[in-house]
């Protein structure tokens, strides 16, 4: 499983698998409980895959940070714990990433980081490969006409009645009722 199904949800503990989309938002399973939750659209979610660390030269994707991590624990979970000393979070982290910006990653930031890096290893997932990045990548652009497309076939939906065509057409109607006032 990639990070660009597992979801940081606001408000609630731990990480969350993206199980499927509703109308009004999604269903996810916690990797804590297992327990499947609805996620209206309005809450602030953010996909694993999404986030970066900053450094002083550049952000590096948090898929990357957590091969650090991995590669500096042999396969296994972190040495330091997420409620340890921010002291010795900051230690551990700077082993980790020696150029992250101090600044602008907070202690809370590395306590995530370490935790998300956790509960990955728990449920196994442990493939932060490139591979799924370039993808990711490659299909932005895609994703933004086709977000662009949608929107303008919504706005252009809009305003149709079922009797006409819907040849992808704007149609402009003429609203009786508002003459009579």
């Amino acid at each position: 499983m990639s990070l660009d199904k597992i979801l940081s949800i606001a408000g609630k503990p731990g990480l969350y698998r993206l199980v499927t989309q509703t109308r009004s938002g999604f269903v996810a399973q916690s990797l804590l409980d297992g327990k499947k939750i609805t996620v209206g659209i309005r809450s602030n979610v953010s996909v694993l895959s999404e986030i970066a660390i900053y450094t002083l030269e550049e952000e590096v994707p948090l898929r990357e940070v957590f091969l650090k991590i991995q590669t500096k624990e042999n396969g296994k979970k972190t040495s330091v714990a997420h409620k340890d000393e921010k002291i010795k979070l900051e230690e551990y982290f700077f082993e980790v990433l020696p150029d992250y910006d101090e600044d602008r990653v907070y202690a809370s930031d590395i306590k995530k980081v370490i935790q998300w890096y956790n509960i990955l290893q728990e449920n196994g997932i442990t493939d932060f490969a490139e591979a799924a990045e370039d993808s990711e990548t490659k299909a932005k652009p895609t994703e933004k006409k086709s977000a662009e497309k949608k929107q303008g076939m919504e706005k252009t939906v809009s305003t149709k009645t079922s009797s006409q065509k819907t040849s992808g057409k704007k149609v402009t109607q003429k609203n009786p009722a508002a003459k009579k006032k």
